[in-house]
């Protein structure tokens, strides 16, 4: 099944031009050889108004299967992607930034100061992941081949049978 998706980049210095965007890219090629059609990008500044927008505009107007975010996930104080996708989801899917700081945590200790979230809002999964582009393709890549599934059953008509063998 091939799914659309949407990669939001959030980061201030890259919505004014001042510093280029690696991770969105990476991201749409990674989502690219697992056969995703990425159909929508963006990069937006710090401010929950305009990422929470871009999180509406995919998930209602544009119905993007898997949207996921670039930056904003740390300590600074304009990191506030988790809060700006906390006020549009409507179901929390905890399992995801469970999995992917359990990973980053095997590669550096400070994988635990990530405050990714994830949720679902109508049929539509929103996924936040870091800004550097090697910890965001780290954390995409431990978590794909599940959300595949997820999305196959968030789509689908019925139930999926979870407990089936993998493929």
């Amino acid at each position: 099944m091939k799914f659309s998706a949407a990669v939001i980049t959030v980061s201030d210095k890259g919505s004014r031009g001042e510093r280029e965007d690696t991770s969105g890219p990476n991201l749409c090629a990674l989502l690219g050889e697992r056969n995703f059609d990425v159909v929508y990008t963006a990069i937006v500044p710090d401010e929950s108004d305009q990422i929470q927008a871009e999180l509406i505009r995919c998930a209602d107007e544009k119905q993007v299967s898997l949207v996921l975010t670039t930056g904003g996930t740390g300590f600074s104080p304009r990191d506030i992607t988790p809060e700006a996708t906390l006020a549009v989801v409507e179901r929390l899917t905890p399992g995801i930034p469970e999995a992917m700081r359990a990973e980053s945590m095997r590669i550096t200790p400070r994988g635990c100061l990530s405050r990714a979230t994830a949720g679902i809002r109508g049929r539509t999964l929103i996924i936040n992941l870091p800004g550097s582009k090697k910890a965001a393709q780290e954390n995409l890549l431990a978590v794909i081949d599940p959300v595949c599934h997820g999305l196959e059953m968030l789509l689908g008509e019925g139930s999926a049978d979870c407990a089936a063998p993998e493929k």
